[in-house]
């Protein structure tokens, strides 16, 4: 597949994990966020299991729990718990700093040395979504900002620890999803039982919200999220981050009725142009850190088949 669709398709990922804001507020029992990452990751983590067949092998039991971790469940307990204690959109704007984590880590664990105009690009990204989402002053709590940026670091860890490990061979970004997601879910689980007790009685719209939470918004999500990091760079995958906030302000003005404002909307173009720009390349790369696995160096064809453990890219 040729650059611009997979840049495409790895970018539904976020936009996805925009409408969550929407859909939890607007589906959802309040007051239940240990209860919602839960409901997001273990259900989609054992669909997958059960599709692709599966099971880790050798040092990947390890790898697998350790991406786990960080890309759900760490990262899903921090990112709610800074959105309950830090005043309106700060936490995004917080994560709006993930691909200069990114970056960085990308030059620590993957030799990719940044250019200057990849960390220019990185700052504007920050400053367009932090016009889109902060609103007035406030007190911040400090367990909120440390949360905030936990949560950033996680995830922007998990991104780039993933594309250095890859995968093993025969295995596809189905079946690493799946070994992500239940290893997150089982972590969250004792927490969201032990900080938030036995889970609520649903309705109908709750099991809607949670069904479209589990398989459009993560089993679907992040199989395009660890397919997209397979085919791109750390560093173009994390550019990709900003969309989330800034699907979520689109979302809230378009089903919400919430205003955007002549500020917010020139923070978006600003955001949406250096995710964009962001693609064009993030820098020099070490040795071993091209976007290709090594099925696809050797030239072998894989299969198409969504539910065969061998795809790949």
């Amino acid at each position: 597949m040729k650059r611009p669709a997979t840049v495409l398709l790895t970018a539904l990922a976020p936009v996805s994990w925009g409408t969550t804001y929407a859909v939890t507020t607007q589906f959802l029992p309040p007051d239940r966020p240990l209860f919602t990452g839960l409901m997001r990751a273990l259900p989609a983590g054992l669909l997958l299991l059960a599709l692709t067949r599966v099971l880790p092998r050798g040092a990947w039991w390890g790898k697998a729990a350790v991406l786990g971790a960080l890309n759900i469940g760490a990262f899903f307990p921090l990112l709610f718990l800074a959105a309950y204690r830090l005043p309106g959109g700060m936490a995004a704007a917080v994560g709006s700093l993930g691909p200069l984590f990114v970056v960085g880590l990308s030059a620590l664990l993957l030799g990719q040395r940044p250019a200057a105009r990849t960390l220019v690009t990185g700052a504007v990204a920050a400053f367009g979504v932090s016009l889109v989402v902060l609103r007035g002053a406030g007190a911040l709590d400090a367990i909120g900002v440390l949360a905030s940026v936990a949560s950033t670091a996680s995830m922007a860890a998990g991104t780039v620890l993933t594309k250095r490990w890859g995968r093993p061979d025969g295995v596809g970004p189905l079946a690493l999803t799946a070994w992500q997601l239940t290893a997150g879910g089982l972590l969250i689980a004792p927490v969201a039982f032990l900080a938030e007790g036995a889970p609520p009685a649903l309705d109908g719209r709750a099991v809607g919200g949670y069904l479209y939470l589990a398989l459009a918004n993560t089993a679907v999500a992040y199989w395009l999220w660890f397919r997209g990091i397979g085919r791109l760079t750390a560093s173009q995958a994390g550019f990709l981050g900003p969309l989330s906030p800034l699907t979520a302000a689109v979302v809230g003005w378009a089903a919400l009725g919430q205003a955007l404002t002549p500020v917010q909307t020139a923070g978006m173009a600003l955001a949406f142009g250096a995710t964009l720009a962001g693609q064009r390349g993030t820098g020099r790369g070490a040795p071993g850190t091209q976007s290709f696995s090594s099925a696809e160096k050797t030239g072998r064809k894989d299969s198409m088949d969504l539910t065969d453990p061998a795809l790949r890219r």
